[in-house]
């Protein structure tokens, strides 16, 4: 386990060594990284529809993932208000950004589209399997391992060149301290669940490790557990960014650690519009610092998570 741990880590330290400068390559491996993944969430589909009694696997699915979530949810928010308390963070109306270039509900038709993939590849494989009597189901998890590989490459790139410096980081306590809790509540959320869906312990928290980055640990999980549990994982952190997108307008203004630190891995990037608009720019660098950390943290945990 430890060998396959060791592989699959690989790529990411290694794309994470390599300094981008020139502007057109950057944007050329961001649009990588958005195209493996909609492949592997394909390929992810794909190997679902191999699955034997598929709708009664899929009503599992959906019920391990919404007792996950919820679990989690309970955890991160009682931690997240108890931090915010303590914190004393607000935010400040008077220096909310008025018409920023926040799209709610084109990022929530983003998520969407990722969910829409996942059920293109079920059908792409029930069709196969009735037209020719395989659905290549092996064949669709061999091409999501490799593809896994190169996408652990390219993000430990972007995560390089992300522009966010060690010193940034650790001076920005805020930010390093909404993470952390964050972080520290999932974990104890994926140990509660972990027995109440008859998983060992380091799968539970394995499942819990996401942070919300639904797109990249749908497929760790998926690669070591099989699709099922890749689904769980997925569907759970995509959860969290969906309820995120509604929580954040409601209570930025009185608790803004907890809405940052709600959206997790998210809020450097797809809900980090909406921190903007309804917290003000104040909020922008503990938002991006928690996002960061918690998106370093996230691929390795789950490995090694997985690895035991």
């Amino acid at each position: 386990m430890l060998s396959g741990l060791v592989i699959v880590l690989l790529p990411l330290v290694l794309g994470y060594l390599v300094p981008v400068r020139e502007t057109r390559l950057m944007a050329l491996i961001n649009r990588g990284v958005n195209a493996s993944i909609y492949v592997i969430l394909l390929l992810m589909g794909v190997s679902l529809a191999g699955l034997d009694n598929l709708a009664g696997q899929l009503s599992r699915l959906g019920g391990q993932a919404l007792l996950l979530f919820v679990v989690i949810t309970a955890c991160n928010l009682a931690a997240l208000w108890w931090l915010s308390r303590r914190l004393g963070l607000t935010a400040d109306p008077a220096m909310v950004v008025a018409g920023a270039p926040t799209s709610k509900w084109a990022a929530m038709a983003g998520s969407l589209t990722l969910v829409a993939m996942v059920v293109a590849g079920v059908v792409i494989g029930l069709l196969l399997e009735w037209l020719t009597g395989s659905g290549l189901f092996a064949t669709a998890e061999t091409l999501a391992e490799g593809v896994l590989y190169a996408l652990l490459a390219l993000i430990g790139c972007q995560l390089r060149n992300s522009g966010m410096s060690l010193r940034q980081i650790v001076l920005n306590r805020f930010g390093l301290a909404i993470a952390l809790t964050l972080a520290a509540s999932s974990l104890v959320g994926g140990l509660l669940a972990a027995p109440l869906l008859d998983l060992a312990w380091n799968e539970g928290l394995a499942l819990s490790a996401g942070f919300g980055w639904y797109s990249l640990s749908g497929i760790l999980v998926g690669d070591q557990l099989g699709p099922l549990m890749g689904g769980v994982a997925f569907f759970n952190d995509l959860a969290r960014e969906l309820l995120a997108f509604v929580l954040i307008p409601l209570v930025i203004r009185k608790h803004a650690a907890l809405a940052i630190g709600y959206g997790g891995a998210t809020s450097m990037d797809f809900t980090l519009p909406v921190i903007q608009q309804h917290g003000g720019v104040a909020c922008v660098p503990m938002a991006v610092v928690s996002g960061f950390i918690l998106s370093l943290l996230s691929p390795p945990l789950i490995l090694f998570l997985l690895s035991l």
